[in-house]
């Protein structure tokens, strides 16, 4: 989850666009029984997302609403959920999807996805950890187990694509002084977007499938660890959960790809607090991911 979007228009375009969609599904507004944890709103990445718990034909329910541009609304981003929805096992944990619409207005595409309402809530409201979580062994071992019934799901969805593994990792690692591999050892499915934000607790459910596909092996538990760099505790509860695919040399490209996209993110103001660490980290990484030692795709 991100903050409120600074743009009042934006704010304003999305609420609108909200209650459109919950007059259109039959849902109004509404929370757990008796309880008053969850967010109220939830936004996406600059407001391109808004969500809200709601109520309705399928009892309590999460409503999110996708904006993007019309020449935009297709391809990988606009039908991950749906496609995630048909093709990965129920055994990876998740809002059941029940219900989508589309429409435009002018320019703006929109979609509502109305998905079941998670058990518990997200383990931090943003990306970045603030604090470390208390999350239990079993906890862990689950995820453990959802991402390795993800990885073998067969998919022609792209979460990273090598032209950009080519492009990119040479820009944004050139800090290292040396060559950069950029042919992973091997490839695999992954949800693309694993951090904190997107993870419930204190039982196990993955949300957000917008970014699902193929990405070099190990690429989820990578991601999951870089946004914990400042949670040191944290950091090392991931690579202990997941140190036979950290500390192989897929494991360490995955963490050299994560890094560069996280460095590039940054250069739009995005987790500006992950900078030092992941530059540390990937000084720590490097030396033993010599290219020499990469396999081909």
């Amino acid at each position: 989850m991100f903050s409120e979007p600074d743009d009042p228009e934006v704010v304003a375009r999305m609420r609108t666009a909200h209650t459109v969609a919950s007059g259109a599904l039959g849902v109004v507004p509404g929370r757990p029984a008796g309880s008053d944890e969850g967010p109220r709103e939830a936004w996406g990445w600059r407001g391109r997302t808004l969500g809200k718990p709601v109520t309705g034909p399928y009892r309590l329910g999460w409503l999110r609403v996708v904006h993007s541009p019309v020449d935009r609304a297709s391809g990988k981003l606009w039908t991950g959920p749906e496609d995630a929805e048909r093709l990965v096992p129920r055994q990876v944990p998740r809002p059941r999807l029940h219900v989508v619409r589309q429409w435009t207005e002018g320019k703006d595409a929109y979609k509502a996805e109305l998905y079941d309402h998670i058990v518990g809530q997200a383990v931090s409201s943003a990306p970045v950890l603030a604090t470390g979580p208390r999350l239990t062994t079993a906890w862990w071992c689950d995820l453990r187990t959802a991402l390795g019934c993800l990885s073998a799901v067969r998919t022609e969805r792209a979460a990273v694509r090598q032209a950009y593994l080519d492009r990119a990792m040479p820009k944004y690692l050139a800090f290292l002084g040396g060559p950069v591999p950029t042919v992973p050892p091997a490839w695999s499915t992954a949800h693309g977007d694993l951090h904190w934000a997107n993870l419930a607790g204190p039982e196990l459910c993955v949300m957000d499938w917008e970014g699902w596909g193929i990405a070099p092996v190990g690429y989820d538990a990578a991601l999951l660890h870089a946004y914990s760099l400042v949670e040191p505790e944290t950091a090392a509860r991931v690579r202990r959960g997941f140190a036979d695919i950290l500390d192989s040399d897929a494991g360490r490209f995955a963490e050299l790809v994560v890094i560069t996209e996280l460095l590039q993110s940054a250069e739009r103001g995005d987790n500006l607090e992950l900078v030092p660490a992941l530059r540390r980290r990937a000084e720590e990484v490097w030396p033993r991911a010599a290219p020499g030692e990469m396999g081909g795709r």
